[in-house]
């Protein structure tokens, strides 16, 4: 497949550009997270560490267990969001072995980061909603993602059974889509560069230590069964946020899923292409914007990969007056659950079609 390309002249995002990194001279802040990160990134290790060992080392009684297993998924969830997510992308600190460390921790919770960032920031960031190219997109045969992709008759329940399938994410990737990967060498159609000795130890020391962790310590310490459902439990919450919060960014109503023309040739410069495939949710709401990681502010993200999380209320505003200037759409969404609804609607109509 011809790899997309964007327009040759960015006026916007050369624009844009200067004007945030003005932003951080005159602010006299580091791109890159501070102690409000870390801060952060050690209550949510410390909650998840806390949590396991009572579960598993403790046994609480089953109503409590339950509902710790589910604390425990949202709280992987935010992990994911807070730590790795910033880890992997390079922003959770100027050092880069910091940022290794942050990103491997994805390993440890049972997927691995080195698929994760050839699939996220290489195809998903270069490529944003484009079939063929943008890897998130591509749930076949399960979900119809977008206008391009083939329609199957059982799509048409695809807005029913979605949110069910979308807690399985976190299973399915820590048994099955990492090792497909790794074993075919390709994420979708294309290749996966040539791994080095480090990236296999990393790979299986991954694999085998969050077996242990999730699986072989609590059903040596609590039985098959026991741990079994703390598993379960634990996982499809985990898998649900994770899925969630990530669609909302991109499959909903008012986001774009652009066509290269025969050529190959995106009409739009990269930046605007990113913005207008991409949409922001409750980014007044403090919680969500703490819990997600600044995720709700997904334009802000697309644009700058390698700013952290911390900086995008910030940044939107910049963002928001340059795309008022040029004459470019910015998606936001006031709440969260405005969000589910646009995202739900467009499977709906994407499974009549």
């Amino acid at each position: 497949m011809q790899v997309p390309r964007f327009s040759n002249s960015p006026l916007f995002y050369n624009d844009l550009k200067s004007r945030v990194n003005q932003y951080f001279e005159d602010t006299r802040q580091l791109p890159t997270g501070n102690w409000r990160l870390y801060s952060k990134a050690t209550f949510i290790t410390a909650a998840l560490v806390t949590l396991y060992v009572i579960l598993v080392f403790f046994t609480p009684p089953p109503a409590i267990a339950i509902g710790l297993c589910v604390l425990g998924g949202f709280v992987t969830a935010a992990h994911g969001f807070n730590v790795m997510h910033d880890g992997c992308h390079g922003s959770f600190s100027q050092s880069k072995k910091l940022n290794v460390v942050a990103g491997y921790t994805l390993s440890l919770l049972g997927a691995n980061d080195f698929m994760w960032k050839l699939k996220h920031n290489v195809m998903h960031h270069g490529f944003t909603n484009v079939h063929g190219f943008d890897d998130d997109i591509e749930i076949r045969p399960f979900f119809r993602m977008c206008p391009t992709q083939q329609h199957r008759w059982w799509h048409r329940f695809q807005s029913v059974y979605c949110f069910f399938l979308y807690s399985l994410l976190y299973i399915f990737w820590m048994f099955f889509f990492d090792y497909k990967k790794y074993f075919t060498g390709k994420i979708g159609s294309f290749d996966i560069p040539k791994m080095k000795a480090k990236d296999h130890i990393g790979f299986w020391a991954g694999k085998i230590g969050s077996t242990i962790i999730f699986l072989v310590i609590p059903i040596w310490q609590l039985g098959f069964s026991t741990a079994a459902v703390g598993f379960i439990t634990f996982t499809l919450v985990t898998g649900f946020i994770l899925t969630i919060v990530f669609q909302l960014a991109h499959v909903v109503e008012e986001t774009e899923f652009p066509i290269p023309n025969d050529e190959g040739k995106i009409e739009n410069e990269w930046a605007i292409h990113q913005i207008q495939t991409t949409a922001n949710f409750a980014t007044r709401n403090p919680f969500v914007t703490w819990f997600c990681g600044g995720l709700n502010f997904q334009i802000e993200h697309h644009l700058f990969p390698s700013v952290s999380h911390i900086h995008y209320p910030k940044i939107s505003r910049i963002v928001k007056d340059t795309c008022r200037e040029y004459g470019v759409s910015y998606n936001e969404f006031p709440r969260m659950a405005t969000a589910v609804v646009s995202h739900w609607k467009l499977l709906r109509d994407l499974g009549r079609a």
